[in-house]
């Protein structure tokens, strides 16, 4: 008997996914904030050597209008390597799924044939998530050992405001399977998932639901620490909930979670957006104390104070801009984390080999509400909006961003626009950071879109999760 093939993306550790061939290409998804025109899966080129590194050279359109592309992933990847008995034959990272938070469409795109050029094959409906899953307002998915995990901030048709939670999609037919969890406890707001593999522990966090952030920050709930503020943790093979952990109500809307890619680590990062204390932005880790989970918070970032004339209405009663921490990845190795300050325009690199006790290794400073700082590619054009979704290439030499968080929120701290634009950090092993200022697509290459989140080829370090060390 034949041995089966596997995809030799599937890694069976993170020290294999660092060493295999550098990414060429970035999937960078574009939206029209006016919901008038096709939001697009563009494709840039990451190749140093090519005569067109740094530009867009694919883009292919969505069918529908009004999605607003959000956080979109593999059908599979290396935690495929996880579900024994699974056929292997076939399955591949081949496929991106992408979610419309604003529609609640879930656009499938073949990268096979043409990876430049990605094809349309499918689309899930608002109606159908609702109706197979109960959910709606897709938000994040990961490729799971058992299929994709779609995190969704919505109930269903007629309930958009939750509980919002968790859709399996199947990783090769792309349908809607079900709800994932089996008791979801005490969880109503939802935003990101992902888990610790071998540990069978599944981590969840906190927004809030679509009508808290459909037309940007609603300062009444912030300032009455209404939006989300504790972790979850879940049993990964039963979907049934076991602990619900508070960050305590200040620290409002706690988004990504990025366990270690160690596979027999049992600790991780949240980033949390801003305190009502002092409008601060923070970090925290979660670790296995026992039979509990606990946090503790491991790095706070201060507001910055500002002159009122310049800062957004939003801000203004303040005197200050806060960090607004929207985004956080760790880097493959679990050396560093890199945290997006998107308010007061800052790409911060923590070395985290003590996860307990992170030191500030490397900061960038670019665009932000106040600053406005330049690239160096463009140094006489003070840019709008800052660091936002950050992706760190597999052997951590390379760090990429966007600058756009959601287009409401980005019209309420940037009132006059964002503009579009990406950018590229070289990281020193060492720690230490620098712009590439060869790279800088940005304006009009993409066609009026705002551009968010980004995936790179053959997997990066927000992608993948391993079974193996």
């Amino acid at each position: 008997m034949s041995q089966p093939t596997v995809d030799p993306t599937f890694y069976r550790s993170p020290a294999e996914a660092a060493a295999a061939p550098v990414e060429e290409l970035a999937y960078v998804a574009a939206f029209d904030r006016g919901g008038t025109t096709n939001d697009a899966m563009t494709v840039v080129d990451l190749n140093p050597d090519s005569d067109t590194y740094g530009k867009v050279v694919g883009w292919t359109d969505m069918p529908t209008v009004g999605d607003e592309l959000h956080h979109f992933g593999w059908n599979a990847c290396s935690s495929a390597l996880k579900h024994e008995g699974h056929d292997m034959d076939g399955l591949a990272r081949r496929y991106l799924l992408v979610p419309g938070l604003r529609s609640s469409n879930i656009h499938v795109l073949d990268t096979g044939p043409d990876p430049r050029n990605p094809t349309h094959v499918k689309t899930i409906d608002r109606a159908d998530l609702s109706a197979k899953a109960g959910y709606s307002r897709p938000h994040t998915l990961h490729c799971g050992p058992d299929g994709v995990f779609l995190t969704c901030l919505g109930g269903p048709e007629g309930n958009d405001d939750g509980p919002g939670g968790i859709a399996l999609l199947d990783h090769e037919t792309f349908d809607v399977v079900r709800a994932w969890e089996t008791d979801r406890g005490p969880q109503h707001f939802h935003y990101d998932a992902w888990w610790h593999l071998n540990q069978n522990v599944l981590i969840s966090s906190e927004w809030g639901s679509p009508s808290m952030i459909e037309d940007g920050l609603v300062p009444e709930l912030l300032l009455g620490q209404k939006y989300g503020h504790a972790i979850h943790f879940w049993d990964l093979a039963t979907g049934r909930h076991q602990q619900r952990v508070d960050l305590g109500a200040q620290h409002q809307m706690a988004l990504e979670v990025r366990p270690a890619h160690d596979p027999d680590a049992t600790w991780g990062f949240v980033g949390v957006v801003v305190s009502t204390e002092d409008l601060s932005g923070s970090v925290w880790r979660w670790f296995r104390d026992g039979d509990e989970w606990k946090v503790e918070k491991v790095i706070t970032i201060p507001a910055e104070p500002a002159d009122p004339d310049v800062l957004p209405p939003a801000l203004k009663p303040f005197g200050a801009v806060p960090p607004l921490v929207t985004d956080i990845d760790l880097s493959v190795d679990d050396r560093f984390l890199y945290v997006s300050c998107w308010g007061i325009g800052e790409m911060k690199q923590f070395d985290v080999s003590d996860p307990a006790h992170p030191r500030q290794t490397g900061s960038v400073r670019l665009g932000g509400i106040v600053d406005r700082a330049p690239h160096p590619a463009r140094p006489d054009v003070p840019i709008a909006g800052a660091p936002q979704m950050v992706e760190v290439s597999r052997d951590g030499r390379r760090v990429y961003f966007t600058n756009s968080l959601y287009g409401a929120w980005d019209d309420q701290f940037y009132p006059d626009g964002v503009g579009a634009w990406m950018a590229k950090l070289d990281a020193d092993p060492d720690g230490g950071l620098s712009i590439d200022e060869n790279f800088f697509p940005h304006g009009e290459e993409f066609r009026g879109r705002r551009v968010h989140q980004i995936r790179l080829q053959g997997g990066d370090a927000s992608s993948d999760s391993y079974c193996y060390r």
